[in-house]
């Protein structure tokens, strides 16, 4: 692949006209927290009928379950054959929606592609029923909580929350840090380790993962934190204490580490996490070196535009060399999924390293060549350029994205 179809240029304007409608009115209660993204998530939805497939999507996955093992080995939408347009569908919204509000993109990602993806990879066709659908739809929220104060990048053999038996029940304790949706989230997927009363150590445990509803008794969900960027993505945390839930909670309602429940889901998780920032960077990018063209064509400095200057077009030149690499890991991504390949950790890892840093540099190139403008929130460079940093950060840190793609390379 190297170009969008036809088709796929068609659904790309209709999503343009979407945003300019409801997303470019609201871009300043968005970044000022006066408004949430939710409802224009829900709009999305419903205008492009994303709900109805959602439904229908739901329906075979959940057939496919309860067929068993062998019927659901390729879940829809996760690369089975065949599912590079379905693929090329999703990244289209997301691209485009970077252009003004990667926000809203962060929490429409973990709501419906971590929470909800977990749900319907891992749960039994009851919790898929009980939970996944509406998610699914956007009429409810979900939190996908697995980050805590001290672990950071070593999630999973940092994390500390506890999930303990007490006879038919579990008793939930623990502390989950920047947690997107988390202020807000109807549905939680949250990790913990089974503490056994064994004598093994608290890195080795067993990770097991539940599915909490907003308003049970113990879990307290904080305010948004105030944040240097991507301020249309609520964050926060989540405290948990003594939190009681049946075993009914459990994703799989299972221990066994065989089910692909745990660390295996965390993990698979990473890597959705990380193409999908290839496709956010990529809109990014886009929208920094069209509002940079533009600028150099119109500022004149000296009697003439500032576009005449050759370190102005080696700016311009770098932006364009990383638009069109990035364009070509996102086409790549589509080609595989068609192919009914996945990426592996290490290819997932290399693909979010480059476009992050690329998505950041580009951003803050924009910045300089506007200048002083540049540093001011009317020129919208400056609030891309906060949204792109944490690109570097979250889904995996550039240091734990090198040490995954170095792994790898030395394991050959």
């Amino acid at each position: 692949m190297f170009e969008w179809s036809e088709e796929q240029l068609m659904v790309r304007d209709a999503i343009r006209r979407f945003i300019e409608a409801e997303v470019v009115p609201n871009i300043e209660e968005l970044e000022h927290g006066e408004m949430t993204p939710y409802d224009i998530i829900r709009k999305l939805y419903a205008t492009f009928g994303m709900d109805q497939m959602a439904r229908e999507r739901f329906k075979k996955q959940v057939e496919r379950k309860e067929a068993g093992p062998g019927a659901a080995s390729q879940d829809e939408g996760a690369g089975g054959r065949g599912d590079g347009g379905a693929a090329a569908m999703t990244i289209i919204p997301i691209i485009e929606l970077c252009h003004y509000c990667p926000g809203i993109v962060t929490a429409m990602g973990v709501s419906v592609g971590l929470a909800a993806g977990t749900i319907m990879k891992q749960g039994t066709p009851a919790q898929m029923e009980r939970w996944g659908l509406d998610l699914l739809t956007g009429e409810k929220i979900g939190a996908w909580a697995i980050t805590e104060p001290d672990s950071g990048s070593d999630a999973l053999g940092g994390m500390k929350s506890s999930a303990r038996r007490d006879g038919d029940e579990y008793v939930l304790n623990g502390n989950k840090t920047f947690i997107t949706n988390g202020p807000y989230a109807d549905t939680i997927v949250f990790y913990a380790k089974l503490d056994d009363g064994s004598e093994t150590a608290i890195r080795d445990r067993r990770v097991l993962t539940f599915v909490l509803d907003r308003g049970t008794p113990g879990l307290d969900q904080s305010k948004p934190f105030r944040k240097m960027g991507l301020h249309s993505s609520p964050t926060g945390e989540l405290f948990l204490s003594d939190v009681r839930v049946g075993k009914d909670h459990l994703l799989g309602e299972t221990e066994d580490p065989q089910a692909g429940g745990g660390r295996d889901s965390a993990k698979g998780n990473f890597v959705t996490e990380r193409a999908g920032l290839a496709a956010m960077s990529l809109g990014l990018i886009e929208e920094c070196l069209k509002l940079s063209v533009e600028y150099a064509k119109n500022r004149m400095l000296w009697g003439q535009p500032i576009g005449d200057r050759q370190l102005i077009q080696l700016k311009l030149a770098n932006m364009e060399v990383a638009r069109l690499n990035v364009q070509n890991l996102v086409f790549r991504h589509i080609e595989l999924s068609a192919a009914g390949k996945s990426l592996s950790l290490a290819e997932a890892s290399a693909m979010k390293l480059y476009s992050a840093q690329a998505a950041s540099e580009v951003a803050m190139e924009a910045v300089q060549l506007f200048g002083g403008n540049g540093y001011m929130a009317e020129f919208r460079v400056e609030q891309l350029a906060r949204d792109a940093k944490v690109f570097q950060i979250y889904a995996g840190t550039d240091e734990i994205q090198v040490t995954h793609i170095a792994k790898d390379l030395l394991q050959r």
